[in-house]
């Protein structure tokens, strides 16, 4: 597994690269070699935020986290990125599926938990709306997302609120 160390408005120190590299080689294992690992950190306010994604052919990982040591938050993203690879193998092996980019035979079997199920099911009628009125209806609904019928693309998107409390917007494209 190749790992990309990026830092954005901070600059990532020999002893930070080793460090992810020594973390992330744990997780190479679990890869074929051509897999890619981007990781970027950058200061959040008085901390630093870590985010890391592992691409597969079937499958994205990825993890974050924000906190006052480099150190900490590299260890509790290689545990994060390695529970899910546990529940991307149990969910996988259950299918009978194979992905030949993710070697199943060295991913720790884990206690799985309970997985969700869906309890609900919502029909709705697709109103054609602009991203600003869709927001404002969103806003009006005190959701976090709302689907819609966007005018200005022709296709049904999806807006939602964005943990910077700004806004993003989903495009479907067929």
């Amino acid at each position: 597994m190749k790992i990309i160390v990026t830092g954005k408005n901070i600059n990532v120190s020999d002893k930070i690269q080793t460090a992810i590299e020594k973390k992330f080689e744990k997780l190479g294992k679990y890869f074929a070699d051509d897999i890619k690992a981007n990781v970027v950190i950058h200061p959040e306010k008085a901390k630093v935020k870590m985010e890391a994604t592992i691409a597969t052919k079937g499958a994205i990982f990825r993890a974050e986290d924000v906190s006052q040591d480099i150190f900490d938050c590299i260890d509790i993203v290689a545990d994060k990125l390695s529970s899910q690879m546990s529940k991307y193998k149990g969910k996988m092996l259950r299918k009978n599926k194979s992905n030949e980019s993710v070697r199943f035979e060295m991913i720790p079997e884990t206690a799985e938990p309970e997985e969700g199920k869906v309890v609900k099911t919502k029909r709705f009628e697709l109103t054609p709306m602009t991203v600003d009125e869709a927001i404002l209806q969103m806003e009006l609904l005190q959701h976090n997302f709302f689907v819609f019928l966007n005018v200005e693309t022709d296709s049904v998107s999806v807006v939602y609120k964005r943990q910077d409390k700004d806004y993003g917007v989903l495009n479907t494209v067929y």
